[in-house]
């Protein structure tokens, strides 16, 4: 039976992949800070699947947290088949007025610790010559906007990591895989955008959680490199990378959501 590990599974995206993992008939391996909201999650996911999720408590901004939470899951439950590195956290803010300290908890949680938690599957996938590791990133992480700087940064590094490690994987039989997503129907952006004022404007552009969740785990079965979503904002992504000057000028009011 595969097994799927997903970090940040209490809420949002995390949660809805859970669900749609078991919903697939697969086990769901659930990480997250909160344990009580892990086994809230884990108990509505078994009454409505049938399925019963392991849930297991981890920070993953926390080493040796991660060793030790790895090492039990694959002696207590198995080869972990299924990576997805979802835990991810914004603050939307002006350059100049955010605090360093933000800057780096959005570092440690969005970019170290999915290298941290990749770094712990990595030596038994390559054993088996057999995974699949599945980045949750971002359109931010292509195109970058007022007020998104160090959240934009975190996500572009995400992408870089996944792309090397792609490549350095190549002949393995591990997948990687990266999602970016555009701005999705979460409690995300109670921490993100506490004005509220970035939901409201782009309210009419908001992805469903349980799309993004079910487009996700398609992957598991039919891997590609990357899926972008919604896919008319991908091919926006695409056109600002070949022509960023003339985006920027076009289309900056609309880039100004924030």
């Amino acid at each position: 039976m595969t097994s799927v590990v997903i970090t940040g599974a209490s809420s949002g995206i995390g949660e809805k992949m859970a669900f749609e993992t078991a919903n697939r008939g697969w086990t769901p391996i659930m990480l997250a800070r909160s344990y009580d909201k892990l086994m809230k999650s884990a108990d509505q996911i078994k009454k409505d699947t049938g399925v019963s999720p392991y849930i297991f408590q981890l920070d993953v901004t926390d080493q040796q947290g991660i060793e030790t939470t790895f090492a039990e899951i694959i002696e207590t439950i198995g080869p972990i088949d299924v990576l997805i590195n979802n835990a991810g956290f914004a603050v939307f803010e002006l350059a100049h007025e955010s605090s360093m300290e933000i800057a780096k908890s959005m570092f440690q949680v969005n970019v170290f610790g999915a290298v941290a938690c990749t770094k712990a599957v990595l030596p038994k996938m390559m054993e088996r010559n057999s995974g699949h590791i599945i980045f949750i990133a971002s359109q931010a992480g292509k195109l970058a906007t007022p007020k998104s700087s160090i959240y934009s940064a975190t996500k572009h590094a995400l992408l870089g990591y996944a792309n090397s490690l792609r490549m350095e994987l190549g002949g393995t039989g591990i997948q990687v895989s990266t999602v970016n997503p555009g701005p999705i129907r979460t409690p995300f952006f109670d921490t993100a955008d506490e004005t509220g004022q970035y939901r409201k404007n782009v309210e009419r552009f908001m992805l469903d959680p349980e799309i993004v969740a079910a487009r996700t785990i398609d992957l598991i079965k039919r891997p590609k490199r990357e899926l972008n979503l919604p896919k008319w904002m991908g091919i926006g992504t695409k056109i600002y990378q070949l022509f960023p000057g003339v985006v920027e000028r076009i289309a900056g009011s609309q880039l100004s959501k924030k």
